[in-house]
């Protein structure tokens, strides 16, 4: 069975097209599909529960909380899920029909891989990634502070993950996803399939559009975080944290300036 973790919060115009991708998805797959209305106020949670009145057949559990953030959402999703496999999925973004198909073949032929993620929005992503044979390429903790990839929705990984890792840092509000990856990171093979399978935030481009990621400095900030807390758990050196700090002050400036172009 696959977990699919969809956190909630005022997504009235786009969460019935993320559940229909769900649905929609090609193959015989068992999903169990956990929403969490993280204390929306608009009309989310009786849209979903309308979709569930709708489709008897699917697997869909509607959990209300008060709002929390996106991590403590996600981490209720984790505690309650059963699935051997876990994806996440966001209100606003849609699953291509043919991604777990895909990426199910992937994970099941490669026994060694515990995370998989995909591109989206027809993205292509160069250094310090380079694919092989099988359109893959490695995560590692260093290629990840040099280009976070893996957008949270096209995430997919075994249970295994989440007994060794534990859960969301609900104490994070911005980059909370990219901490999540990195302690991942230290006890788990994780790959990156070089296709687009999944269509986030409508196609907009992943900063200073709008929502949580929409707030540059606070990612900056975010980011920061997750770097010292690599330096603490001496997952890099002080000379590889410099390094990193300064690298990451430069693509915040940069990403201040083609947002605004």
């Amino acid at each position: 069975m696959i977990s699919v973790i969809i956190p909630l919060y005022n997504a009235e115009n786009t969460i019935l097209a993320a559940l229909d991708s769900v649905k929609n998805q090609e193959g015989d797959f068992d999903f169990e599909i956990l929403v969490i209305n993280d204390g929306s106020t608009d009309k989310s949670a009786e849209k979903v529960q309308q979709f569930i009145d709708e489709n008897p057949q699917l697997k869909i559990q509607l959990i209300h909380q008060y709002n929390k953030g996106v991590s403590s959402a996600r981490k209720v999703g984790l505690r309650l899920a059963k699935g051997e496999w876990i994806a996440f999925l966001d209100a606003d973004d849609v699953w291509l029909p043919h991604k777990t198909k895909v990426m199910m073949k992937v994970l099941t032929e490669n026994s060694e891989i515990d995370f998989l993620a995909s591109f989206r929005n027809n993205e292509c992503i160069g250094f310090p990634y380079h694919y092989d044979h099988q359109n893959l390429t490695e995560i590692t903790l260093r290629k990840f502070l040099i280009r976070n990839i893996g957008q949270t929705s096209t995430v997919i990984f075994r249970r295994k993950v989440l007994e060794n890792t534990g859960y969301f840092n609900e104490n994070l509000r911005f980059a909370e996803d990219a901490n999540y990856w990195l302690r991942i990171s230290e006890k788990n093979k994780m790959f990156v399939l070089g296709e687009s399978l999944v269509i986030t935030g409508s196609g907009k481009k992943s900063f200073g559009e709008s929502g949580l990621s929409g707030n540059l400095p606070a990612m900056e900030k975010g980011f920061q975080k997750n770097l010292k807390e690599m330096l603490q758990r001496k997952r890099i050196s002080a000379i590889e944290y410099f390094f990193f700090y300064l690298f990451l002050k430069l693509k915040y400036i940069i990403r201040i300036i083609r947002a605004r172009i």
